[in-house]
C-alpha cells in the first residue's frame, strides 16, 4: 500500500473492526504525516505573517512592493495547507483543536475583515494589510507560546504530545459537519450578503440597493424654482426586460431624454460594446436591445470612442473581446499577454466617468433651454456625480420611485416597481 492509501486508510478504518496488529501498524504512520502536515501548518502561518508585515512596511514607507509577489504566494500557500487541516478536524481527533481551529478561525476573520474595510476604507486598504498581519504574527507567535511554553522555535513545532489520541469518532465528525453546514456556513453567507448590500448603496450613494429578492434603483426628480425638472433614472445594461418597459412608460410626451451610449464614428472599436453574452447566460435582456422609448424626445448625450486614450481604448477592445467570443484558449492567451500601464486604472475612470459625465452635464444645460423637463437614464455609477452637480445647480430633491432591476425569484402577482 502506498503512503497516501495508508494515510486515508489509517482515518477511515481506525475502531471499525480492523485486527489490532493492523490499527497499530497505520497509527505510526497517520501521526507522523499529521505531524509534518500540523508543522507545516503552523510554520507557514507564522512565515506568512512575519513576510507579509515586512511588504506592507515597505509599502507603506517607501511605496516599494518588492516582496508582494513572494508574499501573495506564501500566503496561498499557508491557507491552502490550514484549509487541509481544517478539513481533517472533521476526520480525526488526533488534530488539536485548541491550537489550529483558531488559526483557520484567524484566516476567515481576516477574510471577513475585507469587506468593511473595502467599503469604508478602500484608500487605507494597505494599512488595513499591516494590521492583521501584525495581528497574524502576534497571535502566531501567543499560539507558539502557548503550545510549548515559551517562543521556542525549534523543529518541530508540534511534538507527538501536542496530538490527540483518538483516531477516528463519528461523534466528531457528525458534530463538525453539523457545525459546518448548518451554522457556520450560513452565517457566512449573511454576513457577505449584508456587506455586499451595504458596498452596492455606499458607492451608488443609494442610487442601487441589493435586496433579498433582487436588485433596486431609486429613481430621483429633482426641482429647481423655476420649474424646471431633472430625472435621473439608474440603468444597466443588462436587466429584467419590464424594468427596461416600466422606465419608458414613465417618461412625459413633452420630455427631452438625455440618452447614453458611446458611439465610435472612427470605428477604433475592433469589437463592438455589447452584453448581449452577459445577458443571454443570465436569463436578462440587454438595454439597447430593449430600451426604446417611445414617449419624449431622445437625444444622445455620450461622448464618441475617439475622445477617450489609447490606452482606454486597448483595454476596451480585449474587455470586449472576451465579451464576444467568451474565455477560450485564444481569449486566456491575449488576456495573459496584455501588460496594462501604470496610469490605465487612472484613464480609464477618466475616459468612462468623468469625461462622459462633463459631457453629459453640457448636454443638460443645453436642453434645459429647450424642455421643462429632462429624462437621464444613464449607468448607475455616473449618478452620484451627476446629482451632485445638479444640486450645485439649483435643483433640489423633490420625489423618488422605486425600481426592480433584476429579481432573483418571480411569482404571478410580483410588480416590476413601486412608487415611494
Amino acid at each position: 500500500m502506498d503512503f497516501s492509501g495508508r494515510f486515508v486508510t489509517a482515518i477511515f478504518y481506525f475502531d471499525t473492526g480492523l485486527p489490532t496488529r493492523v490499527r497499530d501498524d497505520l497509527l505510526p504512520t497517520l501521526k507522523r504525516l499529521i505531524s509534518i502536515l500540523l508543522n507545516l501548518c503552523l510554520g507557514l502561518f507564522l512565515a506568512a505573517g512575519a513576510l507579509s508585515l515586512v511588504d506592507d512596511s515597505l509599502v507603506l514607507l517607501f511605496g516599494r512592493h518588492l516582496l508582494t509577489p513572494i508574499s501573495e504566494l506564501l500566503f496561498l500557500v499557508a491557507l491552502l495547507v490550514t484549509a487541509l487541516v481544517y478539513g481533517l478536524m472533521g476526520l480525526t481527533p488526533i488534530i488539536p483543536k485548541r491550537v489550529f481551529l483558531p488559526i483557520a478561525l484567524f484566516y476567515l476573520a481576516g477574510f471577513l475583515a475585507v469587506f468593511p474595510a473595502l467599503i469604508y476604507c478602500y484608500d487605507r486598504i494597505v494599512a488595513v494589510d499591516w494590521i492583521l498581519s501584525f495581528c497574524q504574527v502576534v497571535f502566531g507567535l501567543g499560539i507558539l507560546w502557548w503550545l510549548r511554553g515559551g517562543l521556542n522555535f525549534r523543529w518541530p513545532l508540534v511534538e507527538d504530545q501536542h496530538l490527540g489520541v483518538r483516531r477516528f469518532s463519528w461523534l466528531n465528525l457528525s458534530g463538525f459537519v453539523l457545525v459546518n453546514v448548518f451554522v457556520l456556513l450560513p452565517a457566512i453567507l449573511v454576513y457577505v450578503f449584508l456587506f455586499t448590500a451595504l458596498a452596492v448603496g455606499h458607492f451608488s450613494e443609494g442610487f442601487m440597493a441589493l435586496r433579498p429578492n433582487g436588485f433596486s434603483v431609486q429613481v430621483r426628480k429633482y426641482v429647481r424654482n423655476d420649474g424646471k425638472t431633472i430625472e435621473l433614472f439608474p440603468m444597466a445594461h443588462v436587466a429584467d426586460a419590464r424594468f427596461y418597459r416600466r422606465v419608458s412608460q414613465t417618461f412625459p410626451t413633452n420630455s427631452i431624454i438625455l440618452m447614453e451610449g458611446v458611439t465610435d464614428d472612427k470605428n477604433l472599436l475592433t469589437n463592438k460594446i455589447t452584453y448581449r453574452r452577459m445577458a443571454k447566460s443570465l436569463g436578462l435582456s440587454e438595454q439597447r436591445k430593449v430600451f426604446k422609448p417611445s414617449r419624449g424626445e431622445m437625444v444622445n448625450a455620450d461622448v464618441d470612442v475617439d475622445q477617450f486614450s489609447k490606452d482606454t481604448i486597448d483595454f476596451l477592445n480585449l474587455i470586449m473581446l472576451v465579451h464576444a467570443r467568451g474565455l477560450n484558449p485564444g481569449t486566456l492567451r491575449e488576456l495573459m499577454q496584455y501588460s496594462p500601464p501604470a496610469q490605465l486604472e487612472e484613464e480609464f475612470i477618466n475616459d468612462l466617468l468623468r469625461k462622459r459625465n462633463q459631457h453629459l452635464l453640457e448636454e443638460i444645460q443645453s436642453g434645459l433651454s429647450q424642455s421643462d423637463n429632462l429624462m437621464v437614464p444613464w449607468g448607475v455609477a455616473h449618478m452620484p456625480g451627476i446629482a451632485k452637480e445638479i444640486q450645485k445647480a439649483g435643483f433640489q430633491p423633490d420625489d423618488t420611485q422605486e425600481f426592480m432591476v433584476i429579481q432573483f425569484r418571480r411569482t404571478g402577482n410580483q410588480r416590476n416597481g413601486a412608487g415611494s
